[in-house]
Protein backbone atom coordinates (compact mmCIF):
# COMPACT_ATOMS: atom_id res chain seq x y z
CA UNK A 1 0.00 0.00 0.00
CA UNK A 2 1.07 3.55 -0.74
CA UNK A 3 0.52 6.73 1.17
CA UNK A 4 -0.81 9.80 -0.63
CA UNK A 5 2.61 11.44 -0.53
CA UNK A 6 4.44 8.35 -1.76
CA UNK A 7 1.96 7.94 -4.59
CA UNK A 8 2.46 11.56 -5.60
CA UNK A 9 6.24 11.26 -5.47
CA UNK A 10 6.29 8.07 -7.58
CA UNK A 11 3.80 9.46 -10.09
CA UNK A 12 5.78 12.68 -10.45
CA UNK A 13 8.89 10.65 -11.22
CA UNK A 14 7.04 8.52 -13.78
CA UNK A 15 5.59 11.59 -15.49
CA UNK A 16 8.75 13.68 -15.48
CA UNK A 17 9.81 12.50 -18.95
CA UNK A 18 6.41 13.03 -20.60
CA UNK A 19 5.04 16.17 -18.92
CA UNK A 20 6.40 19.63 -18.14
CA UNK A 21 4.02 19.80 -15.16
CA UNK A 22 4.58 16.34 -13.69
CA UNK A 23 3.94 17.24 -10.05
CA UNK A 24 0.76 19.15 -10.83
CA UNK A 25 -0.45 16.36 -13.13
CA UNK A 26 0.13 13.81 -10.38
CA UNK A 27 -1.95 15.86 -7.93
CA UNK A 28 -4.79 16.37 -10.42
CA UNK A 29 -4.90 12.68 -11.27
CA UNK A 30 -4.86 11.60 -7.64
CA UNK A 31 -7.67 14.05 -6.88
CA UNK A 32 -9.60 12.51 -9.77
CA UNK A 33 -8.99 9.03 -8.41
CA UNK A 34 -9.97 9.88 -4.84
CA UNK A 35 -12.69 12.38 -5.80
CA UNK A 36 -11.12 14.88 -3.41
CA UNK A 37 -9.79 18.43 -3.61
CA UNK A 38 -6.05 19.15 -3.68
CA UNK A 39 -6.32 20.49 -0.12
CA UNK A 40 -7.13 16.92 0.98
CA UNK A 41 -3.78 15.70 -0.37
CA UNK A 42 -1.91 18.31 1.63
CA UNK A 43 -3.93 17.72 4.80
CA UNK A 44 -3.55 13.91 4.74
CA UNK A 45 -0.17 13.07 3.12
CA UNK A 46 0.25 9.91 5.21
CA UNK A 47 -3.20 8.48 4.48
CA UNK A 48 -2.95 5.12 2.75
CA UNK A 49 -4.55 4.30 -0.59
CA UNK A 50 -6.43 1.02 -0.77
CA UNK A 51 -5.81 -1.48 -3.58
CA UNK A 52 -8.63 -0.31 -5.92
CA UNK A 53 -7.56 3.32 -5.50
CA UNK A 54 -3.94 2.45 -6.22
CA UNK A 55 -4.87 0.49 -9.33
CA UNK A 56 -7.12 3.27 -10.61
CA UNK A 57 -4.46 5.89 -9.97
CA UNK A 58 -1.74 4.06 -11.91
CA UNK A 59 -4.19 3.53 -14.76
CA UNK A 60 -4.75 7.27 -15.24
CA UNK A 61 -1.04 7.97 -14.73
CA UNK A 62 -0.33 5.53 -17.57
CA UNK A 63 -2.72 7.45 -19.83
CA UNK A 64 -0.86 10.66 -19.08
CA UNK A 65 2.48 8.94 -19.72
CA UNK A 66 1.15 8.11 -23.19
CA UNK A 67 0.58 11.81 -23.76
CA UNK A 68 -3.17 11.93 -23.31
CA UNK A 69 -4.20 15.47 -22.26
CA UNK A 70 -5.17 15.98 -18.64
CA UNK A 71 -8.42 17.60 -19.76
CA UNK A 72 -9.48 14.46 -21.64
CA UNK A 73 -8.53 12.19 -18.74
CA UNK A 74 -10.47 14.24 -16.20
CA UNK A 75 -13.22 15.27 -18.62
CA UNK A 76 -13.10 18.85 -17.30
CA UNK A 77 -11.32 22.09 -18.20
CA UNK A 78 -11.76 25.50 -16.59
CA UNK A 79 -12.58 28.50 -18.77
CA UNK A 80 -13.55 32.01 -17.64
CA UNK A 81 -13.81 30.71 -14.05
CA UNK A 82 -16.29 27.98 -15.00
CA UNK A 83 -15.71 24.23 -15.38
CA UNK A 84 -16.64 22.82 -18.79
CA UNK A 85 -17.08 19.20 -19.76
CA UNK A 86 -14.76 18.12 -22.56
CA UNK A 87 -14.02 14.94 -24.49
CA UNK A 88 -11.84 13.97 -27.48
CA UNK A 89 -14.77 15.10 -29.66
CA UNK A 90 -14.00 18.77 -28.89
CA UNK A 91 -10.99 21.03 -28.64
CA UNK A 92 -9.51 21.60 -25.21
CA UNK A 93 -10.36 25.14 -24.01
CA UNK A 94 -7.33 27.40 -23.87
CA UNK A 95 -6.69 30.71 -22.10
CA UNK A 96 -6.03 32.40 -25.47
CA UNK A 97 -9.75 32.21 -26.27
CA UNK A 98 -10.54 34.33 -23.21
CA UNK A 99 -9.21 37.27 -25.26
CA UNK A 100 -12.14 36.77 -27.63
CA UNK A 101 -14.57 36.72 -24.70
CA UNK A 102 -13.03 39.87 -23.22
CA UNK A 103 -13.49 41.88 -26.40
CA UNK A 104 -16.91 40.43 -27.16
CA UNK A 105 -18.18 41.56 -23.76
CA UNK A 106 -16.83 45.06 -24.38
CA UNK A 107 -19.03 45.24 -27.47
CA UNK A 108 -22.19 44.10 -25.64
CA UNK A 109 -23.71 46.42 -23.00
CA UNK A 110 -24.82 44.34 -20.04
CA UNK A 111 -28.28 45.94 -19.87
CA UNK A 112 -29.24 45.70 -23.56
CA UNK A 113 -30.72 42.80 -25.56
CA UNK A 114 -28.51 41.48 -28.36
CA UNK A 115 -28.27 38.60 -30.80
CA UNK A 116 -25.07 36.55 -30.88
CA UNK A 117 -24.00 33.55 -32.93
CA UNK A 118 -21.03 31.29 -32.13
CA UNK A 119 -20.02 29.30 -35.21
CA UNK A 120 -18.25 26.01 -34.52
CA UNK A 121 -19.08 26.09 -30.83
CA UNK A 122 -17.34 22.82 -29.87
CA UNK A 123 -17.68 22.38 -26.11
CA UNK A 124 -19.65 25.63 -25.95
CA UNK A 125 -17.11 27.68 -24.01
CA UNK A 126 -17.77 30.80 -26.09
CA UNK A 127 -21.54 30.55 -26.46
CA UNK A 128 -22.18 29.48 -22.87
CA UNK A 129 -19.83 32.10 -21.42
CA UNK A 130 -21.34 34.94 -23.45
CA UNK A 131 -24.86 33.80 -22.60
CA UNK A 132 -23.99 33.58 -18.90
CA UNK A 133 -22.38 37.03 -18.90
CA UNK A 134 -25.11 38.71 -20.97
CA UNK A 135 -28.43 37.47 -19.63
CA UNK A 136 -30.50 39.60 -22.04
CA UNK A 137 -28.82 38.07 -25.09
CA UNK A 138 -30.29 35.63 -27.60
CA UNK A 139 -27.50 33.23 -28.47
CA UNK A 140 -27.22 30.79 -31.35
CA UNK A 141 -24.54 28.08 -31.39
CA UNK A 142 -23.65 25.79 -34.28
CA UNK A 143 -21.36 22.86 -34.89
CA UNK A 144 -21.07 20.35 -37.69
CA UNK A 145 -20.44 17.61 -35.10
CA UNK A 146 -23.50 16.21 -33.38
CA UNK A 147 -21.30 14.82 -30.59
CA UNK A 148 -19.69 18.20 -29.97
CA UNK A 149 -23.06 19.93 -29.95
CA UNK A 150 -24.34 17.50 -27.32
CA UNK A 151 -21.38 18.41 -25.09
CA UNK A 152 -22.12 22.12 -25.58
CA UNK A 153 -25.76 21.55 -24.67
CA UNK A 154 -24.69 19.68 -21.54
CA UNK A 155 -22.42 22.56 -20.54
CA UNK A 156 -25.23 25.05 -21.08
CA UNK A 157 -27.47 23.01 -18.80
CA UNK A 158 -24.73 22.65 -16.19
CA UNK A 159 -24.32 26.44 -16.05
CA UNK A 160 -28.07 27.11 -16.05
CA UNK A 161 -28.02 28.91 -19.38
CA UNK A 162 -31.30 28.43 -21.22
CA UNK A 163 -31.21 31.20 -23.85
CA UNK A 164 -29.06 29.39 -26.44
CA UNK A 165 -30.45 27.76 -29.59
CA UNK A 166 -28.26 24.93 -30.89
CA UNK A 167 -28.06 23.84 -34.54
CA UNK A 168 -26.12 21.11 -36.31
CA UNK A 169 -24.82 23.25 -39.12
CA UNK A 170 -21.86 23.78 -41.43
CA UNK A 171 -21.32 27.40 -40.41
CA UNK A 172 -24.51 29.32 -41.33
CA UNK A 173 -26.01 26.68 -43.63
CA UNK A 174 -28.74 25.41 -41.28
CA UNK A 175 -29.22 28.58 -39.23
CA UNK A 176 -32.69 30.14 -39.65
CA UNK A 177 -32.85 33.51 -41.36
CA UNK A 178 -32.11 36.55 -39.24
CA UNK A 179 -29.43 39.08 -38.45
CA UNK A 180 -27.00 39.18 -35.56
CA UNK A 181 -25.28 41.91 -33.60
CA UNK A 182 -22.19 39.78 -33.05
CA UNK A 183 -20.67 36.83 -34.88
CA UNK A 184 -17.87 34.99 -33.07
CA UNK A 185 -15.85 31.93 -33.95
CA UNK A 186 -12.74 29.96 -33.07
CA UNK A 187 -12.55 28.05 -36.38
CA UNK A 188 -9.94 25.58 -37.66
CA UNK A 189 -6.86 27.61 -38.64
CA UNK A 190 -3.85 25.28 -38.61
CA UNK A 191 -2.29 24.38 -41.96
CA UNK A 192 -2.29 20.71 -42.95
CA UNK A 193 1.51 20.46 -42.95
CA UNK A 194 2.09 22.25 -39.63
CA UNK A 195 4.58 20.14 -37.63
CA UNK A 196 2.96 21.20 -34.33
CA UNK A 197 0.06 18.87 -35.16
CA UNK A 198 2.39 16.06 -34.08
CA UNK A 199 3.14 17.64 -30.71
CA UNK A 200 1.51 17.64 -27.29
CA UNK A 201 -2.24 17.81 -26.88
CA UNK A 202 -2.83 18.52 -30.59
CA UNK A 203 -2.10 14.86 -31.35
CA UNK A 204 -5.27 13.87 -29.51
CA UNK A 205 -7.65 16.67 -30.50
CA UNK A 206 -10.19 16.38 -33.37
CA UNK A 207 -8.37 17.18 -36.61
CA UNK A 208 -11.54 18.59 -38.17
CA UNK A 209 -11.55 21.33 -35.52
CA UNK A 210 -7.86 22.14 -36.03
CA UNK A 211 -6.98 21.93 -39.72
CA UNK A 212 -8.07 24.22 -42.54
CA UNK A 213 -7.07 24.31 -46.20
CA UNK A 214 -5.31 27.22 -47.92
CA UNK A 215 -2.56 27.42 -45.32
CA UNK A 216 -5.10 27.42 -42.51
CA UNK A 217 -7.20 30.29 -43.88
CA UNK A 218 -10.02 28.56 -45.77
CA UNK A 219 -12.60 28.50 -42.98
CA UNK A 220 -11.72 32.00 -41.81
CA UNK A 221 -12.32 33.32 -45.32
CA UNK A 222 -15.64 31.48 -45.53
CA UNK A 223 -16.79 32.91 -42.21
CA UNK A 224 -15.76 36.46 -43.04
CA UNK A 225 -17.53 36.27 -46.39
CA UNK A 226 -20.73 34.63 -45.12
CA UNK A 227 -21.06 36.86 -42.05
CA UNK A 228 -21.69 39.92 -44.24
CA UNK A 229 -25.22 38.79 -44.98
CA UNK A 230 -25.98 37.82 -41.38
CA UNK A 231 -24.81 40.94 -39.55
CA UNK A 232 -26.84 44.04 -38.79
CA UNK A 233 -25.37 47.24 -40.18
CA UNK A 234 -22.81 48.18 -37.55
CA UNK A 235 -22.60 44.56 -36.39
CA UNK A 236 -19.39 42.99 -35.14
CA UNK A 237 -17.25 40.02 -36.19
CA UNK A 238 -14.58 38.46 -33.95
CA UNK A 239 -12.48 35.53 -35.15
CA UNK A 240 -9.66 33.71 -33.35
CA UNK A 241 -6.67 32.72 -35.48
CA UNK A 242 -3.05 31.66 -35.38
CA UNK A 243 -0.33 33.89 -33.94
CA UNK A 244 1.30 34.23 -37.39
CA UNK A 245 -1.89 34.94 -39.38
CA UNK A 246 -2.60 38.55 -38.41
CA UNK A 247 -1.72 40.12 -41.76
CA UNK A 248 -3.48 37.45 -43.81
CA UNK A 249 -6.65 37.62 -41.71
CA UNK A 250 -6.73 41.42 -41.78
CA UNK A 251 -6.39 41.25 -45.58
CA UNK A 252 -9.41 38.94 -45.73
CA UNK A 253 -11.47 41.35 -43.61
CA UNK A 254 -10.40 44.23 -45.86
CA UNK A 255 -11.17 42.29 -49.03
CA UNK A 256 -14.76 41.76 -47.86
CA UNK A 257 -15.16 45.45 -46.96
CA UNK A 258 -15.20 45.33 -43.16
CA UNK A 259 -14.30 48.52 -41.33
CA UNK A 260 -12.49 49.40 -38.09
CA UNK A 261 -10.35 46.27 -38.40
CA UNK A 262 -8.18 45.53 -35.37
CA UNK A 263 -6.22 42.56 -34.05
CA UNK A 264 -5.95 41.85 -30.33
CA UNK A 265 -3.08 40.09 -28.58
CA UNK A 266 -3.39 37.06 -26.32
CA UNK A 267 -1.95 36.50 -22.85
CA UNK A 268 1.43 35.64 -24.38
CA UNK A 269 1.55 38.86 -26.37
CA UNK A 270 0.75 37.16 -29.68
CA UNK A 271 -1.82 38.39 -32.25
CA UNK A 272 -4.83 36.12 -31.63
CA UNK A 273 -8.24 37.66 -32.41
CA UNK A 274 -9.21 39.92 -35.31
CA UNK A 275 -12.21 42.25 -35.25
CA UNK A 276 -14.16 43.93 -38.02
CA UNK A 277 -17.38 45.92 -38.22
CA UNK A 278 -19.91 45.57 -41.02
CA UNK A 279 -21.14 48.85 -42.54
CA UNK A 280 -22.19 48.15 -46.14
Amino acid sequence: MLSIQTALDQATERLSTSSESAALDAEVLLCLTLQKQRSHLRAWPDKMLDAPQTEAFWAVVAKRQQGQPIAYITGIREFWSRDFKVSPAVLIPRPDTEVLIEHALRLLPINQPCKIIDLGTGSGIISVTLAAERLLSEVTATDISETALAIAQSNAKQHCVDHIQFYISDWFSQVPEGLFDLVVSNPPYIAENNPHLLDGDLRFEPQSALIALDNGLKDIQTLVEQSRSRLHIGGHLLIEHGYNQQDAVQNIFQHFAYKNIQTYIDLSGQPRVTYGQWHS
